[in-house]
C-alpha cells in the first residue's frame, strides 16, 4: 500500500532477487517516461522504494502521483 507522508507517496517493494527488481524497474521507466512524470526510487539488491512527488507543484501530491502509483502497482 502507498503511503502518503511529507508531501510524497512511498512504497517499497519485495522482489524475489536483483534480476526481478530491475525488470520490474525497467517496466516502470518505460512508463514514466510516457507520462512524464519520474520518480524517486532506490535500489538494493531485490528492493525498489519509490517516492512520488509533483516537483513543478512545489513538491507536493498530485494526481500525476496518484495516477502513476496506480500504474506501477499494475505493473507488479
Amino acid at each position: 500500500m502507498w503511503k502518503e507522508e511529507n508531501n510524497r507517496l512511498t512504497k517499497t517493494f519485495i522482489f524475489h532477487d536483483f534480476n526481478e527488481a530491475f525488470g520490474f524497474m525497467t517496466k516502470v521507466a518505460l512508463v514514466a517516461e510516457k507520462m512524464d512524470h519520474h520518480p524517486n526510487w532506490s535500489n538494493v539488491y531485490n528492493t525498489v522504494t519509490i517516492e512520488l512527488s509533483t516537483h513543478d507543484a512545489g513538491n507536493v501530491v498530485t494526481e500525476k502521483d496518484r495516477a502513476l502509483a496506480k500504474t506501477i502497482d499494475q505493473l507488479k
